[in-house]
């Protein structure tokens, strides 16, 4: 008993020791957990508050949320179920990624120019389209010294 005491406890203490770097994060490890947590901060502050800022937002643990974000805090945010309405407080750290489904405030502003673009290029076409066919037109006539045809309407 004497000789197999010193003996257990050294074991014991050489397997707390070589373990103990497992249960504690090294400083790299807990400046990525803190740099991807400010990430995910932004992206969620990107995105805003209401029923109009969508997400799918997945944790570590591999659960999934959908819905909108109601409440934007400095630890955490919240999501609520589109359908159901309950709400779900997801903390930072937790989060493995995010992805918001609504179109930045440049991005609607560039659907809106495209679009206004697009329709007064249509009505620049269909006026020149107007005036070629004037032109082509037996009827229309300017200074006019012979008689007018019929049906049609002449200015002098």
């Amino acid at each position: 008993m004497k000789k197999s005491l010193p003996f257990a406890l050294c074991v014991l203490m050489l397997h707390a020791f070589g373990l103990a770097p497992l249960a504690d994060e090294t400083p790299l490890e807990k400046a990525k957990r803190a740099l991807h947590a400010s990430e995910v901060k932004a992206a969620v502050a990107a995105i805003g508050a209401g029923k109009s800022a969508r997400v799918r937002v997945r944790l570590a643990d591999k659960t999934e949320y959908h819905g909108y974000v109601t409440e934007i805090a400095d630890d955490h945010f919240v999501v609520a179920d589109a359908k159901t309405g309950a709400t779900a407080p997801i903390y930072y750290p937790e989060v493995k990624g995010i992805k918001g489904n609504n179109l930045s405030t440049g991005a609607k502003i560039g659907i809106g120019v495209a679009v206004a673009a697009a329709v007064a290029l249509a009505v620049v076409i269909a006026r020149g389209r107007d005036d070629d066919e004037r032109r082509d037109s037996p009827c229309r006539f300017v200074g006019v010294t012979t008689p007018c045809p019929p049906g049609c309407v002449c200015i002098q």
